[in-house]
């Protein structure tokens, strides 16, 4: 770690407080409006939270992976939307910038990111090519100085409020593939480039998403990250392995809160002149939330270690990101179960968790997505030894 363990603590303990005694308190009122109070924003972003990631130079707090993940424990212990708001600057919609952008890039964007003043958002996903990105139909036609892009992007997060966009385009025809691919910042205000309706979503009020429209949205050639065609793909694949170790440490926070309420109400609601959590079969219900909970912290942990020591983890994030997002749909539903008909109702934060964390195995690649390539790689690592 980057920094001496009574620092981080003081971090993720600052974090945590913040969450419980300002965040969890205005969950309804999100959930209702779909919207973040204003001054709750200002206060996520005098904490640093839009920073978490960016490096100290450019005025981020640089954590490490395993800092990340750590305080993306805490961060998950409210609402996901919180989280969701924060997370692109943090993640997919800075790390293109942050891994392969150029010096001039880095300098004009990343400081604006690290304060929150600017919201950040990833478009890579389109009507026709979620999965199967390599296919992607974007397209980006180089005019003199400008990059002309034509296509739409679906289900982008913080669409709404983002000021730029990592927008994924194919900037040479005559490969399928994915070595056609290129990245682009391409800021909200270029013309040709408009927002569809807000999406209307089973869960996770308060974060937006919609698509992304570009008709000859001409982008400035200097806008290409990091200068080069051909390698926006592989700085997705980059982008991504981050995103999925940081969505699963979510899915860990999200499942302790859950875990946590349940263990609560167990122990207060009576039954048989008892609390219900003395019932064995309910303490079954705990015991496995609890040891779940438990290996999939101790995984994302393992696996963010092991990428700040330079390793390549792409098998060990998608090893993460399948287990922790399963594991938080069990303890979703076990806690629905131990409240019993009290979890059916909204007066309970369950039944929002519940609906909230189903997006956990789906964004960021599929479960089966995440077998795919853990099987890929595993074969692929048999045959070259």
């Amino acid at each position: 770690m980057i920094r001496d363990p009574q620092t981080l603590n003081m971090l993720i303990d600052s974090v945590a407080r913040f969450v419980r005694t300002r965040l969890v308190p205005a969950e309804s009122t999100v959930a209702e409006t779909d919207e973040i109070p204003a001054e709750l924003i200002h206060d996520m972003r005098e904490l640093g939270l839009f920073g978490l990631s960016i490096p100290e130079e450019f005025g981020g707090l640089g954590l490490t992976m395993e800092e990340e993940v750590r305080v993306a424990f805490e961060l998950a212990w409210t609402s996901p939307a919180f989280r969701s708001l924060i997370g692109t600057n943090n993640g997919i919609g800075s790390q293109g910038l942050i891994i392969d952008g150029t010096i001039e890039q880095k300098q004009t964007y990343l400081p604006r990111l690290a304060s929150g003043d600017l919201i950040a958002s990833f478009a890579l996903t389109e009507p026709d090519a979620g999965s199967d990105a390599a296919s992607l139909r974007t397209s980006a036609i180089r005019d003199g100085d400008v990059y002309i892009l034509n296509g739409t992007k679906r289900y982008i997060t913080n669409a709404p409020e983002a000021g730029i966009f990592t927008v994924m385009a194919r900037t040479d025809s005559t490969i399928k593939g994915a070595a056609g691919i290129s990245a682009f910042l391409v800021e909200a205000s270029t013309p040709g480039l408009t927002l569809g309706k807000r999406d209307i979503k089973m869960g996770q009020k308060g974060a937006h998403t919609c698509d992304v429209i570009m008709e000859n949205c001409r982008v400035p050639v200097a806008n290409l990250i990091g200068g080069k065609e051909g390698v926006g793909f592989k700085t997705a694949m980059k982008v991504l392995d981050k995103g999925r170790l940081h969505i699963a440490a979510v899915c860990v926070g999200a499942a302790e809160r859950m875990l946590a309420d349940s263990l609560a109400y167990a122990m207060q609601r009576q039954q048989f002149g008892k609390p219900i959590a003395d019932f064995q079969l309910v303490q079954a219900m705990l015991a496995d939330s609890k040891a779940e909970i438990y290996a999939a912290r101790s995984m994302v942990i393992d696996a963010a270690r092991r990428r700040d020591e330079g390793e390549d983890i792409s098998t060990e994030a998608s090893c993460c990101k399948l287990f922790a997002s399963e594991m938080c749909g069990r303890v979703a539903d076990r806690a629905v179960q131990i409240h019993g008909g009290a979890g059916y109702i909204a007066d309970y934060a369950v039944e929002r968790f519940y609906r909230d964390v189903r997006l956990f195995r789906i964004y960021e690649g599929t479960t089966q997505i995440q077998q795919l390539l853990i099987a890929r790689n595993m074969i692929r690592a048999a045959a070259a030894s």
